[in-house]
């Protein structure tokens, strides 16, 4: 039946092809074109729906897995996402040709690399901690500041502003855009880095071990992460740099920034 049925579809088709041809015009051989595709995929329409139920049923399992993985791997997966985030965006500005993007991407990725180095060597040099702050914390700067300098062209955009200077909308919001990007991307891998920097740093110099007790204890005027003496006291405001404590109740200089430093 089904046969007998794309047959007699197919002759409605011709029969309207030869009606049709007898008065050429573009609008008919729209409907023409319009009955061919039609035609082609009737019936896809349940094919159609089960795709879209696979594909909601992938997108939970895969957030599920995601979250167990988690949960009970942390430093793996974020490890793992992190290296993605990294390593991608290279195959696809290589392949559009995207040289601006290229060009900070390699420009991060160079200097970062150097700094992860120093801040994994054993033993660690006492101006290690510095650099790694001041790189992180230069990062984060100009981070926030493309971000906010990209949010402000998308608002004055939308409020259509931009016609006021006789810019272009599509111009306008790619700008943008393009800022917001670079702003959310190289802050996100910024902090990221800083967590791994720190981490090794805190276990090359004894206070945190991973999944073991710490090998040194803290004296109350010793820098919980540099290991250098403390000369302004907390409550002081320093002239080159402040003393703060941790939520352990350590104390520690400004030289390096800790996001995730354990105590036990």
């Amino acid at each position: 039946m089904a046969v007998v049925a794309a047959q007699v579809v197919e002759l409605d088709i011709e029969e309207q092809q030869i009606d049709l041809l007898k008065f050429p015009s573009d609008d008919n051989q729209w409907r023409v074109h319009n009955a061919k595709v039609h035609a082609k995929h009737r019936g896809h329409e349940a094919m159609h729906a089960e795709m879209v139920l696979i594909l909601i049923a992938t997108l939970v399992i895969a957030q599920i897995v995601l979250v167990q993985w988690k949960q009970h791997h942390c430093r793996s997966y974020n490890l793992v996402t992190l290296l993605q985030m990294w390593i991608v965006p290279l195959y696809f500005t290589v392949k559009l040709y995207w040289w601006r993007f290229l060009s900070t991407w390699g420009m991060f990725s160079v200097i970062t690399s150097y700094v992860i180095f120093r801040a994994t060597r054993k033993p660690l040099s006492g101006r290690t901690p510095r650099m790694v702050y001041k790189w992180f914390l230069l990062i984060y700067k100009i981070s926030y500041a493309v971000g906010i300098v990209g949010y402000l062209a998308v608002m004055f955009t939308m409020f259509g502003f931009n016609l006021f200077f006789r810019i272009k909308t599509e111009d306008s919001m790619d700008f943008g855009v393009i800022l917001l990007f670079y702003g959310l991307y190289y802050g996100v891998m910024g902090r990221d880095f800083a967590e791994i920097c720190s981490d090794y740093m805190a276990s090359t110099i004894g206070f945190y071990n991973f999944g073991r007790l710490p090998s040194k204890n803290l004296s109350d005027d010793i820098c919980a992460v540099c290991g250098q003496k403390i000369f302004v006291d907390i409550s002081e405001e320093g002239i080159l740099e402040d003393t703060y404590r941790l939520s352990c109740n350590h104390v520690r200089n400004k030289c390096v920034v800790v996001t995730r430093f354990k105590c036990t």
